[in-house]
């Protein structure tokens, strides 16, 4: 059973489709990026994946013993989310608050579980630094790392390397594939880089005036897929 399936969803505002007849499925250790223009929907569909939104229409199933409070999220940044004045320690260790329920403390196994992912993203010396404080990249990780206390299983990524320099920009995107090729942790990622998303994804969800998925290779053949990479200037 796939990990992820959405079947017929349609998704909008106030009774207001702004999304129609997206059928997709993610199975363990599939890299799917969400591509397309602007508008058309693509948080949205996070966002309604997440629970946060309900769809118009259609479902939304998971397998694989997933449950809703094991996906691990990482949305766009606000500005004033990145003014956020806590330790990089309390940011990473509130990823585990799914897990609690009613109790109102961590446990011996959350808090490790937090040092182990601070450690897993390079963030061993900042543990105690206030996180308006770091850098660009140094808060994304920050955020990885709290995600990754929320799940082993399912990351959703919202433009994860939105305003980094190139070179933060591909640490980021390599520690992404690694944490999807060596540790099997599925990525479900949105992105206006076309090129990283051809380069890393297995899989291709387009978001537009058609809707398309499939494997990255039936995408670069596609009718969908030619166009869009013709007119966003990527070669294939």
């Amino acid at each position: 059973m796939a990990l992820l399936t959405c079947e017929d969803l349609s998704l909008g505002y106030e009774g207001k489709a702004i999304l129609e007849h997206v059928t997709f499925s993610v199975n363990n250790g599939d890299y799917l990026c969400i591509v397309g223009e602007n508008g058309s929907g693509k948080s949205t569909l996070m966002k309604t994946i997440l629970g946060l939104r309900k769809p118009l229409h259609g479902t939304i199933t998971t397998g694989e013993g997933l449950r809703q409070n094991e996906i691990g999220y990482l949305p766009q940044q606000t500005v004033v989310q990145r003014d956020f004045p806590a330790s990089v320690l309390e940011i990473v260790r509130s990823g585990c608050q799914g897990r609690q329920g009613l109790r109102p403390f961590y446990t011996k196994a959350e808090k490790k579980l937090a040092r182990d992912n601070i450690r897993r993203m390079g963030l061993d010396d900042l543990t105690r630094r206030c996180y308006r404080d770091l850098s660009g990249g140094q808060q994304q990780r920050v955020l990885l790392a709290r995600a990754l206390c929320a799940t082993g299983k399912l990351l959703l990524l919202d433009e994860p390397v939105s305003g980094l320099d190139p070179k933060v920009t591909a640490e980021m995107y390599q520690l992404i594939s690694d944490l999807n090729r060596r540790e099997r942790i599925t990525v479900i990622m949105i992105s206006h880089d076309l090129g990283a998303a051809l380069k890393y994804a297995s899989h291709i969800l387009h978001i537009g005036a058609r809707v398309w998925f499939g494997t990255r290779e039936d995408y670069l053949q596609s009718s969908v897929g030619t166009a869009f990479l013709q007119l966003g200037g990527v070669e294939q």
